[in-house]
């Protein structure tokens, strides 16, 4: 799949099911950013059979815990998996992100969403960095590729 292609029929309607105020250009870099560092060759599924499912990569008891209980987060995290058809349940929706592209775009910006800092500019690869440090945590971060992976981002969304 293409970056336009993830842009369009995933990204569009996934942040669609979110407020308004959570589509911005800085939360698409982001995003983009990200599942291009943590899932590059979309396969949805950790190398190896690992615990991370979906483009970005969530573990039941991280991410998918954290979106679920967080006070900002947890009363959208609901409404998506209604919307979506998915048991208010960690096992359910970590099983569901793999194959539920929307899902899973609508659970990666919640878990930004509880971060208590500001979105980075959309220029601002190393903030980006941290946030995705920050809010991911992930065990072999590849800090080499979030550079490319982040300008790629911002070309995609024309930014």
């Amino acid at each position: 799949m293409q970056l336009t292609d993830v842009i369009a029929q995933i990204f569009n309607p996934g942040l669609a099911m979110l407020p308004l105020a959570m589509n911005t250009p800085k939360a698409r870099v982001q995003l983009l950013a990200m599942t291009l560092q943590e899932d590059p060759e979309q396969r949805r599924r950790q190398m190896g059979n690992g615990p991370a499912r979906g483009l970005w990569q969530f573990e039941r008891g991280g991410g998918v815990k954290g979106v679920m209980s967080h006070h900002a987060t947890t009363g959208h995290a609901h409404r998506l998996c209604a919307e979506r058809g998915v048991p208010w349940d960690a096992a359910a929706i970590w099983a569901r992100l793999e194959l539920d592209d929307l899902l899973a775009c609508g659970f990666a910006r919640l878990l930004l969403y509880s971060d208590p800092k500001p979105l980075p500019a959309t220029d601002d690869a190393d903030a980006g960095w941290e946030l995705y440090m920050r809010t991911w945590r992930p065990g072999q971060p590849h800090p080499e590729k979030w550079p490319g992976n982040h300008a790629a981002a911002r070309r995609a969304l024309g930014l």
